[in-house]
């Protein structure tokens, strides 16, 4: 039905503004008495055969939303109701920031694809704050943090550090994003000395609280297995619970969409199903180099079970979906959920 009738209607609208109208929507709707537990009893697959614990955390389930999808932190009780163990919030930054100029999302609807270059737009991390404590959550909850746009180099682990004492004490987990390629600068994160830098000034804030917080790096789908390498290696050296990967990818290749679209749309992270092989192979690496010992989410091209089910075989232990979910429907979780406990 959704993908017959409803996507359709949606698509026919520019993709950040339906996006602005469901999140207006979503939380409206689920204030209607009897609303939510009627998609829950839907949507929701109730199997002791699906819970997950990892780096501390019992998941209700595997399957969870992705960073950029709950981007203001208003979504993730009503997603919850779709059927999702966890969500994923932000990515926020210190200080509210507008993002990249408009348009900056685009469709391929060809390819089941999205690019993006948002930019990092979000309310800043007091709104996000305030945003939780006012609708406590009824669901596992990550913190996907990063740096304003505008904050100098010499100035980007106090940024990530500022935002993830704030959030401390509200999210079960975090994920550090040094990935995006929508924010200048910021893949030089991912070189081993300056990750370093960064990971360890944020474990020094974490082990000082009474609680600490899994922490996980997020990572692209563009790195080369030397690179990988140097990944478990900084994860180990810094006692990281895990990683994300992947981010979106700033490659092109085997797209269906023709050429001079793509050209004429520009720069920006490509997400959706032309991204889905390379995650899974830089998955299987991270597990096979690592023996395994490192948990990891596994996200990028996930539009079905099949996909979810080879990236766990891949050697995830959970996986997101957020393209997904644009192009699948609000099922996507169900049918994942359900294919998990019938494998």
């Amino acid at each position: 039905m959704y993908q017959k009738f409803i996507r359709p209607i949606l698509f026919l609208l520019p993709p950040e503004r339906i996006h602005r109208i469901v999140a207006a929507i979503l939380p409206a709707l689920f204030f209607i008495p009897g609303m939510g537990w009627l998609f829950r009893k839907y949507f929701q697959v109730n199997d002791p055969a699906l819970e997950r614990e990892v780096f501390g955390i019992r998941f209700p389930n595997p399957v969870g939303i992705a960073a950029g999808f709950d981007k203001e932190a208003g979504l993730y009780n009503a997603l919850a109701n779709f059927g999702f163990g966890h969500v994923e919030i932000g990515t926020v930054t210190p200080l509210g920031q507008k993002g990249n100029p408009r348009p900056r999302l685009f469709r391929l609807p060809e390819d089941e694809a999205l690019i993006n270059r948002m930019g990092f737009n979000n309310h800043g991390v007091e709104a996000f704050v305030k945003r939780i404590k006012k609708n406590r959550p009824r669901v596992i909850i990550g913190g996907n943090i990063g740096k304003n746009t505008q904050t100098p180099n010499e100035k980007t682990v106090d940024d990530y550090c500022y935002a993830f004492d704030q959030l401390h004490h509200l999210v079960n987990y975090f994920v550090v994003n040094v990935s995006c390629p929508n924010i200048k600068g910021l893949n030089k994160l991912q070189d081993k000395g300056e990750l370093l830098k960064l990971l360890h000034a944020i474990q020094e804030i974490n082990n000082d609280k009474l609680t600490p917080r899994p922490v996980l790096l997020k990572i692209a789908p563009d790195l080369s297995n030397q690179q990988l390498d140097e990944i478990i290696e900084i994860v180990r050296e810094t006692k990281l619970d895990g990683i994300v990967a992947t981010n979106t990818s700033t490659g092109r290749e085997n797209l269906k969409t023709n050429n001079d679209t793509i050209e004429a749309i520009g720069q920006g992270g490509l997400s959706g199903k032309p991204i889905r092989d390379k995650s899974t192979k830089t998955i299987r690496y991270l597990h096979e180099q690592s023996g395994g010992s490192i948990p990891i989410v596994g996200v990028g091209g996930i539009a079905d079970a099949e996909d979810a089910l080879e990236k766990l075989k891949a050697g995830a232990t959970l996986v997101q979906v957020y393209t997904g979910f644009v192009y699948t429907g609000p099922s996507i979780a169900k049918k994942i959920n359900r294919a998990i406990t019938l494998k």
